[in-house]
């Protein structure tokens, strides 16, 4: 279904469907095999059929792994992205992709992930790499223990230190995300929790216990970005991509120059700014969590409160169910799903919410209407990278 590509300046870009593959638990499948699964249910959601899609994204199987995933796939795009920069990748590429389509060189691009993570590890074909490597710069950390977790509590501990932030309010992060996965259920773990219970838990990196950590789970996930003149053809009600930013900070720890900024700091001011809205005007917010301090120190960076007030910001269940502004309604990583690079599973579930069919957990403004605005801001490596994407419904 080919549509004659209207000129750059009057395209808008729509995301058209997004879906989960199957998460949590995934003994059965491999990686390729959940990106069919997520690729075959977006472009069920979305109506379209496969033909349409001249473009695609992915990451995270290997160097080769758009032109692999897309053979599998039975596409032969004319426009791919193998960007790769962590967790950040998928907002990334739906930025890259939106230029695209916009541009005219691509009409509808599919970004696919998936990923068997925590049935590879427990099945012993791979091992947990903490230390991301010891070639590079990075040879400088590794023999100091600086795994991934330890520079996340480095920075969480300059941020504790620099403007009093307590191990309570990160502890708060947790307990209201846990609320939010009590409401889906697709989510990993559900059972409420208390800040307590975190506090309490076994230290993993001071200061963060287990549940201050992301889950490791399987799981995938798909989005298809279109040009607006597929409109009439969709199954659901476009949500339409109103802009993006990109930034990339470091690799090693001696060359970032502020633990308690992340690059959300310049991805975030980008988006908004493109899109002509501000923070303020947000229904909802995604944003990765692998560890409760990127939640709070994100939510700082995009604009949502000011630089050290995130841990009064993210007290008495502001980000939770019902909160003047909910955070990471599918429960996040923290307890829906975690498989690795969950940048896409934020767009997804943005799109859902604006969508209006999250289900239980859907977030409805004070009026009793659903969310029109949200902003999903992915998070690679130990803030490494930034990708910030505005959305917006009809």
């Amino acid at each position: 279904m080919y549509r004659q590509i209207m000129s750059a300046s009057a395209r808008k870009v729509a995301v058209a469907g997004v879906s989960l593959a199957d998460c949590g638990r995934v003994d059965g499948l491999t990686p390729y095999a959940l990106h069919a699964q997520a690729a075959r249910r977006a472009l069920a959601d979305s109506g379209l059929d496969r033909s349409v899609v001249d473009g695609f994204g992915s990451a995270g199987l290997g160097t080769f792994a758009p032109i692999e995933v897309a053979e599998y796939l039975g596409l032969r795009p004319r426009w791919v992205d193998s960007t790769s920069v962590g967790g950040a990748t998928w907002e990334f590429m739906a930025a890259h992709a939106a230029d695209a389509i916009a541009a005219g060189h691509a009409n509808a691009v599919l970004l696919v992930y998936g990923s068997t993570a925590r049935a590879d590890l427990a099945a012993g074909r791979r091992t947990a790499n903490l230390s991301f490597g010891n070639r590079g710069p990075l040879q400088f950390e590794v023999g100091y223990g600086h795994t991934l977790v330890a520079k996340y509590a480095m920075a969480a501990r300059r941020h504790m230190h620099e403007y009093g932030t307590t191990a309570e309010q990160l502890a708060a992060v947790a307990v209201q995300t846990r609320a939010h996965a009590a409401r889906n259920p697709r989510a990993m773990y559900r059972t409420p929790i208390t800040v307590d219970e975190v506090l309490s838990g076994p230290v993993i990196a001071d200061p963060f216990t287990r549940l201050h950590c992301c889950i490791r789970s399987d799981g995938g996930c798909a989005v298809l970005l279109v040009g607006e003149e597929y409109l009439p053809d969709l199954a659901r009600p476009p949500v339409w991509v109103l802009g993006t930013g990109e930034h990339v900070s470091h690799t090693t720890m001696s060359e970032w120059d502020d633990f308690t900024v992340s690059p959300a700091a310049v991805s975030g001011p980008l988006a908004f700014g493109r899109a002509g809205l501000t923070p303020d005007e947000m229904d909802i917010a995604e944003v990765y969590d692998a560890f409760t301090y990127m939640t709070l120190v994100t939510l700082e960076d995009l604009g949502f409160c000011a630089k050290g007030e995130g841990g009064a910001f993210v007290e008495n269940g502001r980000i939770g169910p019902g909160g003047a502004l909910p955070v990471n309604t599918d429960g996040g990583g923290l307890s829906a799903c975690h498989p690795g690079m969950r940048g896409l599973f934020l767009l997804v579930e943005a799109v859902n919410q604006l969508r209006g069919e999250a289900g239980e957990r859907q977030h409805l403004r004070p009026d009793g209407t659903l969310p029109r605005l949200a902003v999903a801001s992915g998070t690679g490596g130990w803030f490494c990278s930034s990708g910030t994407v505005v959305l917006g419904a009809d």
